[in-house]
């Protein structure tokens, strides 16, 4: 039997699909820009004793509006704060170079210009801005104009106020937790629909506390909401000026020499006995935050001789009276009338919280997870001398005269101040890092900003001309239209042929 031709539409649609084929291959494309990858993002983490440059990356199909974003390096200044330099034209912004030409290097050329940098300042410029605004907005300005010399997209350099701070911090701590969003086993970001943890933060001139609460908040100037993964949250959030590690150390010399009338030698009961340190009047005054302690009149470069005595119950004395647990006006405070509900959940403790919480594990040998534990490791730190913390931590030298002070101020901040108990302070984590990436402000910072970045059209990576693409419309109607005329003629001869049938 004789092989049967194909029907001639069907040749016809084959001769369409044989000339798109052709045409795909031979008409001319035009480049575009391929998958664009990552994007990069800088923030120079203005603080009060240093500042760190941080460089984050993410793709440029973002998540719900917010981009994934991870720690690409990050870069440490030299020398103090930008604050520091108040009065010395252009060395803020100088400061800045060695990690600037770092981060040139480390994001590739071609971003350089797409890549967005942002200076945020906290609790350091906050206390200049107070003292003496028009050396704040000179500093701003200065490192402004030294970060636009480089060839990244400026945004701006900033103060953060300190809602802001503490805010950006409890957004880094649950992104890096996975308390938003996760890589799931299938290849795609999930909402994990877990419970967020609290930030707790305890900078050079400032400390934070943020969480989330089902209690009401009473004073809505503590209260903050963040829009993240299409998801909103209202936060607990409150910064203490003048009560970050420098500062409450200074605040705490300050009262002691008041309360031993200006003497030109005091005991330091929080000092090592047997160590003595020697000072200018007018490094105690100079802050804001030792204003009130200031006496009417004093000779700011007479000399101050500090002696230590190593007296745990008396340095505990010392340091409540730096806080104000008298007179709330609401329902319940914190300290200097400062409401705050209960803390509830999870939390981390970064910053100085994490080093001071190290140093007492590591030279004491207690395990501080218990309120109790923390007083027990707090009473043998400041029983110890000089020589005994530098034989067991001889890389702390600098700052050894300080962890009683700075551990007994810990307690009292987050047993009585926050407001931790035997039941809840077993639940704070103390941490400097997640995986690769800092714990601060700056990656929540960075995350909420992206929310404003212009995020990328992944294309193919070559495009077809208008005319080509106009030649392969008019090929697929006229096979559209072939494919039906078969059909019709197909359903015709079909009748027909059934008619025939019908009529034998």
């Amino acid at each position: 039997m004789a092989q049967r031709s194909a029907h001639p539409v069907v040749s016809i649609a084959l001769l369409v699909f044989g000339l798109v084929a052709i045409l795909l291959l031979t008409v001319p494309t035009k480049d575009i820009q391929a998958a664009p990858g990552f994007m990069y993002g800088i923030v120079l983490d203005a603080g009060s004793s240093h500042t760190a440059l941080y460089i984050y990356k993410w793709p440029a199909d973002k998540q719900n509006g917010t981009g994934v974003v991870t720690q690409h390096s990050e870069c440490h200044v030299d020398g103090g704060g930008i604050s520091s330099y108040a009065g010395q034209q252009g060395v803020a912004g100088q400061s800045l170079e060695a990690c600037l030409d770092q981060a040139v290097k480390d994001i590739p050329k071609e971003r350089h210009q797409l890549t967005p940098v942002y200076l945020g300042a906290t609790a350091g410029m906050r206390l200049l801005h107070i003292s003496n605004p028009v050396q704040s907005t000179q500093i701003l300005q200065e490192v402004g104009y030294k970060i636009q010399s480089y060839p990244f997209s400026y945004q701006g350099a900033t103060i953060l106020s300190g809602q802001e701070e503490g805010a950006y911090g409890w957004v880094t701590v649950n992104y890096l937790l996975e308390n938003f969003i996760k890589y799931g086993l299938v290849g795609h970001w999930l909402s994990t629909g877990r419970p967020t943890v609290g930030a707790l933060d305890f900078g050079g001139a400032s400390t934070q506390i943020t969480f989330a609460t089902q209690e009401g908040i009473e004073d809505k100037q503590d209260m903050m909401k963040l829009h993240l993964y299409g998801q909103e949250y209202s936060l607990y959030t409150h910064s203490f000026l003048c009560y970050g590690q420098d500062q409450a150390l200074q605040r705490l010399l300050a009262h002691i020499v008041k309360s031993q009338n200006y003497s030109e030698s005091v005991d330091h009961p929080c000092y090592p006995a047997g160590h003595s340190r020697t000072l200018h009047f007018s490094s105690i005054f100079k802050s804001p935050c030792t204003t009130k302690y200031k006496p009417s009149s004093y000779k700011p470069q007479a000399f101050l001789i500090i002696r230590g005595t190593g007296h745990y119950e008396h340095c505990l004395g010392n340091v409540s009276e730096i806080f104000s647990f008298d007179g709330c006006s609401f329902s319940q405070c914190s300290f200097d009338k400062v409401f705050q509900p209960n803390v509830t959940g999870r939390f981390m403790a970064f910053s100085a919280f994490f080093y001071i919480h190290s140093f007492l594990q590591r030279v004491t040998g207690i395990t501080v997870n218990t309120p109790s534990q923390l007083e027990e490791a707090t009473r043998v730190v400041c029983r110890m001398n000089f020589n005994e913390m530098l034989r067991l931590a001889p890389e702390q030298r600098p700052r050894l005269q300080d962890y009683c002070a700075s551990s007994v101020f810990v307690k009292v901040l987050m047993l009585r101040g926050y407001g931790f108990s035997e039941t809840s302070f077993p639940h704070i984590s103390f941490q400097k890092k997640a995986g690769d990436t800092s714990v601060g402000w700056a990656l929540g910072y960075m995350l909420s900003l992206s929310n404003l970045l212009p995020a990328e059209r992944l294309e193919l990576r070559k495009a077809l001309t208008p005319g080509a693409w106009g030649a392969l419309i008019f090929l697929f109607v006229l096979l559209l239209v072939a494919v039906l005329v078969f059909i019709i003629l197909r359903a015709h001869n079909r009748k027909k042929k059934g008619g025939s049938e019908s009529a034998i």
